[in-house]
């Protein structure tokens, strides 16, 4: 902005108005400063200056990409054994890779426009490059990704309970709902630190799962090809691999695009290499047996402490990516299509629990049905549409 002599005062009534305006004052004497000395030293006068004031980046790109990773690393991580052993290690393998590099690219075409928007959300993008219908249909696709991973989390949490507790699949679900789902209304959010630790937890107990499967490993109970299942290990990673949404709030705390892009590649390459392990130690301990909640099965071999492990990684990854992923929908419904608090969380909590009810309650299924609609038109979709429409118009 240009410095003038004379700055306008302006009459501030409450106290932190006041605070604000010192501190206002308090940065523009600082400026002036500056500028008069660089004026002094090198005898110009009367210049116009534009001053731009670059601020310091609110996370660093070590935190950018553990919140990158615990994105994603959550309950999709679970569903993706099972979805394997319906197609066989290497074609699953191969489906991972493919993927990831698809999802990796369309992850790049969300941060350059967002960057380009100054940070924009998914909705303002679409809506911004393929018009209101192109920002409806992003709100759409990304409700419809919420609906099928909530009602996944209910199906998986069922059986979670039944096992820890003795009581039914779903009794087990419909406690686990009204508790989350008075959680996700009162609008009561993890802060972002206690986040990152139960993320590195989750990673820790996935790599000693691992661990723990390797010395029972045997090739030929993974090396089979079986192509029916092609459309559910395709669902299950893309659902596992979407970070998409996070994308703009990292860039904004970043506040560099180069650094963000470079830290977007790691946040692929990780989770992709953990899951490709884990789902392999799976696949050659259990084969086509693998259950829908892969770590279940560690009870068969460790006993007691297998089932506790095997119970509580998805209890965890489950619960944490529920509440995460609900009071998403539930600000999505507010802020997007202007609902009220009662009613944004009703839309969010409530049709899940009432198809699942209905009698949906495979866990895997669901999550590839996620990946396979919601997922797949908001992560690659719609991202290389508004790729194409921004093309066409150069």
């Amino acid at each position: 902005m240009p410095v003038s002599e004379g700055v306008r005062r302006e009459r501030v009534a409450t106290s932190h108005g006041r605070y604000y305006q010192a501190r206002l004052s308090a940065q523009r004497r600082k400026k002036l400063t500056v500028i008069q000395n660089i004026r002094k030293r090198k005898g110009v006068r009367g210049i116009r200056t534009n001053i731009i004031t670059v601020e310091k980046p609110r996370i660093t790109k070590g935190e950018a990409l553990a919140i990158l990773v615990g994105t994603q690393i959550g309950a999709g991580v679970l569903g993706l054994p099972y979805a394997a052993s319906k197609v066989g290690l290497i074609p699953a393998l191969g489906v991972l890779t493919g993927v990831m590099l698809l999802m990796l690219g369309t992850a790049f075409i969300v941060l350059r426009f967002s960057a380009g928007m100054g940070g924009a959300q998914m909705s303002t993008i679409a809506g911004k490059t393929l018009g209101r219908a192109g920002g409806w249909l992003m709100y759409l696709s990304v409700s419809l990704m919420s609906f099928g991973a909530i009602l996944a989390y209910i199906a998986g949490m069922g059986n979670v309970f039944a096992s820890l507790f003795g009581v039914s699949e779903t009794v087990g679900a419909a406690i686990f709902w009204v508790l989350a789902s008075i959680v996700v209304y009162r609008g009561l959010e993890a802060s972002g630190k206690t986040e990152l630790v139960l993320s590195y937890i989750m990673l820790f107990l996935f790599v000693a799962v691992t661990a723990m499967l390797l010395p029972h490993a045997e090739p030929e109970r993974a090396l089979y090809v079986r192509w029916s299942g092609l459309l559910s290990i395709t669902g299950v990673s893309i659902f596992a691999l979407g970070c998409h949404t996070i994308i703009p709030d990292v860039y904004k705390g970043l506040g560099s695009y180069k650094e963000a892009k470079r830290v977007l590649v790691l946040a692929f390459l990780i989770p992709t290499a953990l899951y490709a392990v884990f789902m392999a130690s799976f696949l050659l301990v259990f084969g086509t047996e693998t259950p829908q909640v892969a770590t279940q099965a560690l009870e068969l071999i460790y006993g007691k402490p297998g089932w506790l492990v095997g119970n509580l990684i998805p209890l965890l990854a489950i619960t944490t990516s529920f509440i995460g992923i609900a009071l998403a929908q539930q600000s999505n419904n507010e802020e997007f299509a202007k609902l009220g608090r009662e009613w944004a969380w009703a839309l969010t909590v409530i049709p899940p629990a009432a198809l699942y009810f209905a009698g949906v309650k495979n866990f895997a299924d669901v999550l590839a049905f996620a990946g396979d609609t919601g997922d797949m038109m908001a992560f690659i979709v719609l991202p290389v549409l508004m790729w194409l429409a921004s093309r066409l118009r150069r």
